[in-house]
């Protein structure tokens, strides 16, 4: 168990070195926090209540979490995989696009991808699991030692040629596609995630609103409530997100996290700069559950911590239980 990541936590629902592949709840969860926590349910009970679970306190700790970076260029899609992840993070990359990062703790996926490469925020963002699995197929050459100094388990397609496959059907590089199981027996569990995030009734207040559109200079993304599944149903860049086998990725809970996003250290083949986005600090965020959204204050105090969201008097925002998608924008 994570230090500091202390006290009881309830759970709701589901929940390097590169080869040579080329190369945007905020989860499901345990929270660092002295706040409190939650972890997402691993399954239903037959009256379709999330069941709850308590992190163990064993001396092994939790087993740790499997994170995939996966592509969202126009030409990766239908992606596969995201319906199946606990949490999924949005975040901004090169050239005005987005990149997403889809942690699974409660369910693994047949097949999850097209599988892309790692950024340099990457590595602040993961810190606040315990010792997670990335899987990713590249990084620029000078973040590899980063990343192999990281505390994490890098698992590249040279590393793990096995658990990587490639679809001659599709274009390369969006062809790559990761077999989960090849890299983890099973779901590490409920307890595996530490986010921060808690789960539970929806707080007092907030407004009415059905849909939602993020927008980054290339990409897009809207979140429209659907009553009947009590989700958000997401469309990227004006299309409907599927992933091609009937699956649609449909989470509970969206969060909008303004964010500074400043430059890395790092550049692209191209030469252009890899933005950095700043995951640890605080600011204004969106919390939309239930047909509703929220106007929130967001902190994280380190990277070792989760990310607590609050009302403006403290009182902290629980979410829905199930999926949540966090998506990282700008600060105004």
């Amino acid at each position: 168990m994570r230090h500091g990541a202390r006290g009881r936590n309830r759970a709701v629902r589901r929940g390097a070195r590169a080869g040579g592949v080329p190369v945007l709840l905020a989860a499901a969860v345990t929270a660092a926090l002295a706040a409190g926590c939650t972890a997402p349910p691993a399954a239903r009970q037959d009256d379709g209540r999330a069941p709850h679970l308590e992190r163990s306190h064993g001396t092994h700790g939790p087993r740790p979490v499997l994170a995939v970076k996966v592509d969202n260029a126009p030409e990766a899609r239908p992606q596969k995989g995201l319906d199946a992840a606990d949490v999924v993070y949005v975040e901004p990359v090169e050239g005005g696009l987005s990149r997403l990062m889809a942690v699974y703790a409660t369910r693994l996926p047949e097949s999850v991808g097209p599988v892309r490469s790692a950024r340099e925020s990457d590595l602040e963002l993961l810190r606040q699991f315990d010792r997670p699995t990335l899987a990713f197929s590249g990084a620029q050459s000078k973040l590899l030692p980063l990343i192999d100094r990281a505390p994490l388990r890098a698992e590249t397609p040279d590393r793990a040629p096995d658990a990587y496959v490639r679809d001659d059907g599709r274009p390369a590089p969006h062809n790559l596609y990761l077999r989960p199981d090849r890299l983890l027996s099973s779901p590490p569990g409920a307890t595996a995630s530490a986010t921060g995030y808690r789960y539970g009734e929806a707080p007092a207040g907030g407004r009415a609103e059905t849909s939602r559109t993020v927008r980054y200079p290339a990409a897009s993304f809207t979140f429209t409530w659907s009553a009947s599944r009590g989700r958000w149903l997401i469309a990227m860049d004006g299309d409907p997100a599927d992933q091609g086998d009937g699956g649609r990725p449909a989470p509970a809970t969206v969060v909008v996290q303004h964010v500074r996003v400043r430059e890395s250290a790092f550049r692209d083949f191209l030469g252009n700069n890899s933005p950095y986005v700043e995951s640890v600090g605080s600011g204004k965020a969106e919390v939309l559950r239930d047909g509703r959204s929220y106007d929130v204050t967001w902190k994280r105090g380190a990277a070792e911590e989760g990310t607590a969201f609050t009302t403006g008097d403290g009182t902290p925002v629980n979410f829905a239980e199930g999926p949540v998608w966090v998506v990282f924008t700008e600060t105004p």
